[in-house]
């Protein structure tokens, strides 16, 4: 029968014998082709499920001081992550994981059972290589390591407000960090390798991308004199019982910003129980009123304008000055009822300044003012800086001439102020601030007359040297100059100003034999001996200033002749309105 069959119909059986061979040379072709012809496909399709490119992390730039000591450097840590299904699988672990990591088993349970379809999980970051290798060790699957950087500051709460920090990955936040971030941060490189179903790793294949470093800083800052200028405002807050306060050093020849802090401060390598406050970099965030410190840049304008001279005589008798329902006051009495020019400085007179300023217009005090720098961008672009304000006038009416002459209606900034009193010691010259190093000076614009300029350097020296003048402001063996100033704080949501409530201040600059350094020490509502700025704020000007010519081996110019030397120096006569501000 079958025989029968077969001859009945022979072309069925031809047919399936065709076929058979048909998908048998299909099946061999197809092998040859992918194993020989298109190899890269299966190659290709390999790696797509075994080959991997994990981050070569790159640390960020080293910021340093202006003589190279570090202030910010990358050091590398240990982060450690977790496939959540993977651990499912492992649950008599985790009590031995929890424990490794340093954690609450309970928690932990809880937070594994919540993300348990979760293949990546943060098990904890910022580990030291040798901490997170014991972790590993216990070689509990599906957790594993990356290796990252942290940001450390050597100099802690020193440079905080300067400096600024870092988040936990590595983005900078606040201060230089923020604002030279692309410069500092580096890009990350690839290395290709080889892992199973599960994760783990089989080779390391080779590196396809070199991380890069991020590129190194050097700023402005000389860590030595920063260290002196915390100290010395830390001290003065803590003595004086005040709120806040900031201090600015400055190079006036160079526009480089030697030494700015703040108080209160913080430590960057412990933020946790960090208060928003802490982190203002009050010299370039607050505003405040100058007071009369702004009686040097209007003397100044008086000058430039030719209608005055040092030597000119003011009345100002009886010390008040109506102007309709407004009275200006003195706040001390001065010598006598005339005063000149250098003596209305130093009796800080507001009626005084006020005439003179009625004589020349507000517009020349304000003209003047914008171009020492007062209300005006500083070029720094540092995250979070103010402005402050300048205000100006289409007619300038008697009662905003004279607040402006000493120092009310406007509002400016520690820097402001620093950079302001640079350009009278710089001979008139005004240079960019800067807080990067500056290894050439850069190039001064003359905003002042040199002639003026000097006139009122030698006028601020009184301010400090004459016998009513700030005495303690004085530095021994040099001859500095300078002008006190107290201004009433602006009440918070009400008009007017706060009572009792004050801004103490000092800037100045020296040695008066050539000018290098300006100094600006706001203390903000002292509340114990006193709120003047020659009471509160010079001592202050005075040991940082004295400091910092130490520090940086500038000459004394003040010496007295061998013979008083050997006999030692006289005694100091303290004046009883020395304290004047």
């Amino acid at each position: 029968m079958m025989k029968l069959e077969g001859a009945l119909y022979p072309w069925r059986f031809r047919v399936v014998l065709g076929l058979l061979a048909l998908m048998v040379g299909a099946i061999t072709w197809r092998i040859f082709d992918l194993q020989v012809v298109d190899r890269d496909f299966l190659i290709g399709q390999g790696d797509a499920r075994s080959l991997r490119h994990i981050p070569i992390p790159a640390h960020r730039g080293l910021i340093t001081d202006r003589n190279g000591e570090p202030l910010a450097v990358s050091t590398p840590v240990t982060t450690l992550w977790a496939n959540a299904k993977e651990l499912q699988a492992v649950k008599n672990k985790w009590p031995e994981l929890a424990t490794a990591l340093g954690q609450d088993p309970k928690v932990l349970n809880e937070r594994l059972e919540a993300q348990a379809n979760k293949e990546f999980i943060y098990l904890v970051r910022g580990l030291t290589p040798e901490q997170g290798q014991l972790v590993l060790n216990l070689k509990i699957p599906g957790v594993y390591g990356i290796e990252e950087f942290r940001r450390f500051y050597p100099a802690g709460e020193t440079t905080a407000h300067m400096v600024g920090f870092t988040d936990i990955d590595d983005h900078g936040r606040e201060g230089v960090e923020l604002a030279y971030d692309e410069w500092l941060a580096g890009v990350p490189g690839k290395r290709q390798v080889i892992k199973d179903r599960r994760g783990r790793l089989i080779k390391d294949v080779q590196v396809t991308k070199n991380a890069k470093a991020g590129k190194p800083l050097a700023l402005s800052i000389d860590l030595r004199l920063q260290y002196l200028a915390n100290r010395e405002l830390r001290n003065a807050i803590i003595e004086n019982g005040a709120k806040a306060g900031s201090l600015v050093i400055m190079d006036v020849k160079t526009g480089e910003i030697l030494a700015m802090v703040n108080q209160p401060t913080y430590n960057p390598n412990n933020r946790r129980n960090l208060q928003p406050a802490m982190m203002r970099n009050r010299a370039m965030i607050d505003v405040f009123e100058p007071g009369s410190t702004m009686k040097a840049i209007s003397m100044s304008a008086a000058l430039e304008t030719g209608r005055w001279k040092p030597s000119d005589k003011v009345e100002v008798y009886p010390g008040t000055l109506q102007l309709g329902k407004y009275t200006i006051r003195d706040v001390s009495r001065s010598e006598g009822p005339v005063l000149d020019l250098t003596g209305i400085l130093i009796n800080s007179s507001n009626v005084g300044m006020s005439k003179i300023a009625f004589d020349i217009g507000g517009e020349s005090i304000y003209q003047l003012a914008q171009k020492v720098g007062l209300g005006q961008p500083t070029g720094l672009d540092f995250p979070g800086e103010r402005v402050g304000n300048l205000p100006n006038y289409r007619k300038w009416r008697k009662a905003e001439t004279a607040t402006l002459s000493y120092g009310y209606g406007l509002s400016v900034t520690t820097i402001q102020l620093a950079h302001a009193f640079a350009v009278l010691a710089n001979n008139g010259r005004k240079v960019p601030l800067s807080l990067i190093r500056v290894d050439e000076a850069p190039k001064a614009a003359q905003v002042i007359p040199e002639n003026i300029a000097k006139t009122i350097q030698g006028m601020l020296q009184q301010v400090i040297e004459a016998p009513r003048g700030v005495f303690r402001a004085q530095v021994p063996a040099y001859h500095v100059a300078g002008k006190s100033g107290t201004a009433r704080k602006v009440s918070v949501g009400t008009k007017g100003y706060a009572e009792n409530s004050y801004r103490s201040l000092f800037a100045g600059f020296g040695p008066m034999s050539d000018p290098r350094y300006a100094i600006v020490v706001v203390i903000d509502e002292p509340s114990k001996a006193g709120y003047f700025g020659g009471l509160v704020s010079a001592p202050v000007f005075s040991k940082v200033m004295s400091g910092t010519l130490r520090l940086m081996n500038i000459t004394p110019d003040n010496l007295p002749p061998t013979q008083q030397a050997n006999a030692g120096p006289p005694a100091a006569v303290i004046k009883a309105n020395g304290g004047r501000g």
